[in-house]
């Protein structure tokens, strides 16, 4: 009884006090060390989307909120939602859930169309190339999707909504603290019946997406904490094929294909334990993650596809504090084995359905160097010794000097590396893809600066930044038989662009987010695929007195972009235009009692038609209305 009379005023009391500045905001994901670094202090392009704008938002998957960062383009398709960093590719992000690698080790990336949102979560992105401290992926840089311990997030809450295209989804979270145990378990699952995604289609393509996490972390003594996390996720969706008669019409678009669906599913888990000695200035931490993926594709005759990956990941991190005053040190040191394992389970018989891995082992130094909370300086190396690929070396700097007036200057250079998956190196496809075992890891670097200025609780932000890639892989069609192969490129592309950002809070009541980017990014002199110039987002939240409820909002705009079509009978692709699209959502909730709270959302107000990828058709202007409890 106590411990719920505990929670209660926690949460009581996180609803009337207003939220922290933004500039004292901590992050976790741009340093080794688990304590994490004040935003004011980074270096380089972060951006934290709290569980504040999740929420406000009605976010049911994660890639739709990650639309409003800086720097970020989405491309969602059923099977394969790609989010890509300052016009890097899909599979050059490295994405965590509660810093665990979720990437499948047979595609390479992850499916952001498989992660929902849970009910308390915040998500932290940091642009730019983080392989020095990361290692392999990391080249446009890294998506860290946290959910929130039981103090940060205490009480029961519960959350069931239907709507538009047979929709009904809904979640749950327990958390809170009892004596040394911080717990949260969440629980969320999206189901609809879908819309038909072949232009001038018929079939609705249904959805199914479960996910279940939980948290603990036990602090048995000041000195010493242990943390477990697992997280187990599932989607059963229907897809559609391209037509592939060269004598069609259609060849080449996308097309009802009775009887198609894949499943996915997931397995990830993570145990850490911290050891603080000499007063807290000397941390040691040991940890252990794994990640399992599994896919399988069906069409009306059965199972026609299918792949299975793994990860092991063992980490040594000691991190070293000197001086107490306004000049601080801090030294780490960390060490990282890992093993990839992936095979093709394709039930054909004509593919390499032999086991593969790949062990690397990483070695890191890093250096953080602040003074009075005001400038700091921070280098990372980081040496990879793989038994695949050639071993390389990783380099990150950083230095961020904030001024008495608010304005914070900050700039950012590194190397970044990607090694190839498994589906580049052995994937095939008979008459259509032969993978390539000869290729090499793909070579980035780039610099950033940015500007800063706080006015009160208000932030304003602009960024430019450069980059560039080497060996970059991409897809050859050699004669005499035009299969499709990857090889590495012997030119460089090139990125680069502007980020800005807007932050305002206007007292209690409103709260305005605005992002623009423009992206230069080319390819042996061609305009990447799939990456706009330009892309905008502004998000306007009202709050009625006492919190009751509320309004937001959203407008996202992306502007035209090139993509490949294959509707050459040869399949050599062809480069086709989409055009930019803009998508507005209003939602509303408004707060019954003190426990119960009513909400609502209409999406695509304009039932804008548009296309994330060639010939892929999107759904038009839907509705949703649902019920939230908390205790």
């Amino acid at each position: 009884m106590n411990t719920l009379i505990l929670i209660s005023a926690i949460a009581a009391q996180a609803v009337d006090n207003p939220p922290p500045p933004l500039d004292d905001q901590i992050i976790v994901t741009g340093v080794r060390p688990s304590e994490g670094i004040p935003v004011k202090l980074v270096g380089g392009s972060v951006s934290v989307v709290d569980d504040e704008q999740i929420e406000r938002r009605q976010t049911r998957e994660v890639s739709d909120i990650l639309r409003d960062v800086p720097g970020v383009a989405v491309s969602r398709v059923p099977g394969q939602t790609q989010v890509r960093l300052r016009g890097t590719e899909g599979n050059h992000v490295l994405v965590l859930i509660d810093g665990i690698e979720v990437s499948d080790p047979f595609t390479g990336e992850f499916d952001f169309g498989t992660l929902l949102a849970d009910e308390g979560a915040r998500i932290e992105v940091l642009r730019g190339q983080q392989s020095a401290i990361y290692g392999s992926d990391a080249i446009g840089g890294v998506i860290n999707y946290i959910t929130l311990g039981g103090r940060e997030a205490p009480g029961i809450r519960a959350r069931v909504e239907a709507g538009s295209f047979g929709t009904v989804n809904g979640g749950i979270r327990a958390a809170g603290v009892a004596g040394d145990l911080d717990y949260a378990l969440t629980g969320t699952l999206v189901h609809t019946d879908g819309t038909p995604n072949a232009r001038g289609g018929s079939r609705d393509l249904a959805n199914d997406n479960q996910a279940v996490a939980l948290r603990l972390r036990w602090t048995p003594s000041d000195n010493v904490r242990i943390t477990g996390v697992t997280r187990y996720s599932r989607t059963h969706a229907d897809f559609n094929d391209s037509d592939s008669n060269p004598a069609s019409p259609t060849f080449g678009f996308i097309v009802d294909t009775q009887g198609n669906r894949f499943e996915n599913e997931a397995l990830y888990g993570l145990v850490r334990g911290e050891v603080d000695l000499l007063q807290g200035r000397w941390t040691h931490a040991l940890s252990a993650q794994f990640a399992d993926t599994r896919r399988d594709g069906f069409n009306s005759f059965g199972r026609s596809f299918g792949d299975v990956g793994g990860r092991l990941k063992g980490s040594y991190e000691t991190t070293l504090r000197l001086g107490e005053g306004p000049l601080r040190h801090r030294l780490t040191f960390a060490l990282d084995a890992e093993r990839e394992a992936y095979r093709n389970t394709d039930p054909s018989g004509f593919a390499f359905t032999g086991r593969r891995h790949v062990d690397n082992i990483g070695i890191v130094g890093e250096y953080e160097l602040s003074l009075r909370d005001r400038a700091s300086l921070g280098v990372s190396l980081r040496r990879d010794e793989n038994d695949r690929f050639e071993d390389t070396t990783t380099y990150r700097l950083q230095a961020s000097y904030l001024l008495p007036s608010g304005t914070r200057l900050r700039a950012a250079a590194g190397s970044g590396v990607k090694n190839p998956g498994f589906y580049e190196l052995y994937g095939f496809i008979d008459g259509r893809f032969l993978g390539n075992p000869g290729l090499k890891p793909e070579r980035s670097e780039g610099w950033e600066i940015g500007l800063e200025q706080t006015l009160g609780r208000s932030v304003f932000g602009v960024t430019y930044f450069n980059s560039r890639l080497k060996d970059e892989i991409f897809t050859t069609f050699p004669p005499p038989n035009f299969v499709a192969t990857p090889a590495n490129r012997t030119t460089d592309s090139t990125q680069w662009g502007i980020e800005t950002f807007a932050t305002l809070r206007l007292g209690r009541a409103w709260r305005i987010d605005a992002a623009y980017t423009y992206l230069h990014a080319r390819e042996a002199g061609l305009e990447e695929v799939r990456r706009p110039s330009h892309i905008a987002s502004l998000a306007v939240d009202w709050r009625l007195p006492g919190d009751r409820g509320g309004l937001t909002l959203v407008a996202r705009y992306n502007g035209e972009q090139t993509d490949l079509a294959f509707t050459d009978p040869s399949f050599v692709p062809v480069r086709v235009r989409l055009d930019d699209y803009l998508l507005v959502n209003l939602n509303a909730d408004y707060r019954l009692s003190g426990n119960v709270e009513l909400f609502g959302r209409i999406e695509n107000i304009t039932n804008e038609k548009y296309e994330e990828v060639f010939s892929f058709a999107t759904p038009g202007r839907s509705a949703y209305g649902g019920v939230r409890v908390w205790f």
